[in-house]
């Protein structure tokens, strides 16, 4: 499988990676045989986070899976989103950056986290201390590289500001949601990592299975799946407008000899900005679709038309 480096940080990682934040609500057997397929497949980033699976189950089940694979994939977790009710155990202060690193290091069991990305901005908190921090787990080899997620573009230019002023660690990713469906970062974060060199790792790239091609508009929603979990939630990404895009996307597809699904991956590993695609996966048979997807290479005008197809109003 194609490799990409991780922003500046010299990382290589699988132009799709695996998001794992359906870890610890599964039986471990089930992740197992997702993480499995994945590693024979060539993914090599495994994306977690502390507070996935009911806060820390994903990155147990995952040290648990991995055994000494560990040493051949690149694994990302995150910190910052709330481990405890009170929330006393959150955010970026370098006393809780600390305490959050050394427990996953554990349910992990490992000794080093190759990319450790704060899940959110923190107000409470100067960037210059968060920085500080970080900066100290990569100098003590805890931490090979740092990334950001959900950080508006402003935030992200003043903290690299930060990093070089003051010798720190910089971000080298920024992890956001982008996706045919959801195009918000291209205003102002995707410039932004243009001009800081970093790489743009996204979430949701399927919005949430609209993408999949496994709703139709006006019929029920399928029992079992996201959305029907969901509810109203739902209704961000099951709009009109959306719908209608999906059409259009659906029969270019369909030209081509693809699928909806299979677009969703290409049009954005067609980004040279792009890492790697963060896809979260069930069962093995999903982890060879987003792999497959991956391989449709489309041409300058394909990427002009899917551009055409996906303009809102």
């Amino acid at each position: 499988m194609e490799k990409r480096k991780l922003g500046k940080s010299g990382i290589e990682a699988s132009i799709v990676g695996l998001g794992c934040n359906n870890f610890g609500a599964m039986p471990v057997d089930a992740s197992r045989r997702v993480v499995d397929k994945a590693i024979e497949l060539g993914i090599t980033l495994f994306d977690t986070a502390d507070v996935y699976g009911n806060r820390g189950g994903s990155e147990s089940q995952l040290g648990e899976i991995l055994g000494s694979r560990r040493k051949d994939i690149v694994l990302a977790t995150k910190f910052a989103m709330p481990m405890d009710e009170a929330g006393t155990k959150s955010g970026a202060s370098a006393a809780y950056i600390r305490e959050a690193c050394e427990a996953s290091l554990k349910r992990l069991k490992t000794d080093w986290i190759d990319l450790y990305q704060q899940h959110r901005p923190d107000p409470k908190t100067p960037i210059e201390e968060t920085l500080r921090a970080l900066d100290d787990l990569v100098k003590a080899g805890r931490v090979r590289a740092i990334g950001c997620s959900n950080m508006p573009a402003a935030e992200l230019a003043a903290a690299n500001e930060t990093s070089r002023k003051q010798g720190l660690a910089a971000y080298v990713t920024a992890q956001d949601e982008y996706s045919l469906l959801v195009r918000g970062v291209e205003a102002a974060l995707v410039p932004t990592l243009e001009r800081e060199g970093m790489g743009l790792l996204p979430y949701f790239p399927l919005a949430s299975g609209l993408l999949t091609g496994k709703y139709e508009q006006g019929k029920d929603i399928p029992a079992g799946t996201r959305y029907a979990r969901m509810g109203r939630f739902g209704e961000r990404y099951m709009t009109d407008e959306n719908w209608r895009i999906v059409a259009g996307l659906t029969a270019f597809a369909k030209s081509k000899g693809h699928s909806l699904l299979e677009l969703a991956f290409a049009w954005l590993v067609a980004h040279p900005l792009l890492t790697s695609v963060i896809a979260g996966a069930t069962r093995p048979e999903q982890v060879e679709q987003n792999v497959k997807a991956a391989t449709w290479k489309l041409s300058a005008a394909d990427v002009a038309e899917v551009d055409r197809l996906t303009a809102k109003s």
